[in-house]
């Protein structure tokens, strides 16, 4: 197992046209590969942003969309994490993360869908069940999606399957006191689960209008003990970071929270 992880944040704003937003992700993954980096992470919803008819684009895990995603990755020989949406029962899609790269393939499907604020995900998207640990570059990953960051348990258990790295791909809703609110769950979830959090979000788009969640920017990477180790603001950008996972031995020998958590019956 590795010790250490290079992880760039591509701060995108996605569009309304799939192929236009691969180029996004062409264009990023090869300046984070030029970077040095092991691991990229794109937003939530980089396949298409929200705000629109998203089951028009749902696309399977084996579809076009996924397949150029994977292509991409290889020619650059880097893990990509991307947002997409994938057909689901009742006419709904489901919320999906694409993992893929070097001896990588997998998903993860949104868990905590987001019916709040007077938006109603579930109207349009069905929910997850299962929390995705891989391993990337000899360490251990972790997957939630934007929503997902408000609910401790699922950072928990993250960090019961191993996590040494949660990743947090977003598209965040705009309001009074939302940024501080993602920045604050970003470094609860690190202290709840003693791992490092990077959330990645959607960069704040020049011209929001409705109530569709479309991001704030602000991505950011905290350590084990709450620390953020960097931040960038709501334009579009990369962050780039080493992540050395020997502390979150050394946090979670001096700090056991996991360990010494009691368990309630609902």
């Amino acid at each position: 197992m590795s010790d250490t992880i290079r992880v760039s944040l591509a701060q995108i704003t996605s569009g309304e046209h799939p192929a236009e937003n691969l180029e996004l992700i062409d264009t990023h993954t090869r300046a984070a590969a030029h970077a040095g980096s092991d691991l990229v992470v794109f937003p939530e919803a980089t396949m298409r942003c929200f705000g629109g008819p998203i089951r028009t684009f749902a696309q399977p895990l084996d579809g076009e969309w996924a397949n150029s995603v994977r292509g991409i990755a290889s020619d650059n020989g880097i893990t990509v994490v991307a947002g997409m949406f994938t057909p689901a029962a009742e006419d709904k899609v489901t919320n999906t993360l694409l993992v893929t790269g070097p001896g990588i393939d997998a998903s993860y499907d949104k868990i905590h869908l987001f019916d709040a604020f007077g938006f109603a995900e579930s109207d349009t998207v069905a929910s997850g069940s299962d929390p995705l640990v891989v391993e990337i570059a000899g360490v251990r990953v972790g997957f939630a999606t934007c929503y997902d960051i408000r609910f401790p348990a699922l950072f928990q258990k993250l960090g019961d399957l191993g996590a040494e790295l949660v990743v947090v791909p977003a598209s965040w809703g705009s309001g009074d006191g939302k940024i501080d609110q993602w920045t604050l769950l970003a470094r609860a979830r690190a202290l709840d689960s003693t791992t490092f959090v990077a959330a990645c979000d959607q960069a704040e788009p020049a011209d929001a209008t409705g109530n569709a969640p479309l991001g704030v920017g602000h991505s950011v990477v905290c350590s084990p003990t709450g620390v953020i180790l960097g931040q960038l603001d709501a334009t579009p950008g990369m962050l780039t970071i080493d992540i050395h996972t020997e502390l979150v031995d050394a946090v979670r020998t001096t700090l056991p929270v996991l360990k010494n958590r009691r368990h309630f019956d609902a």
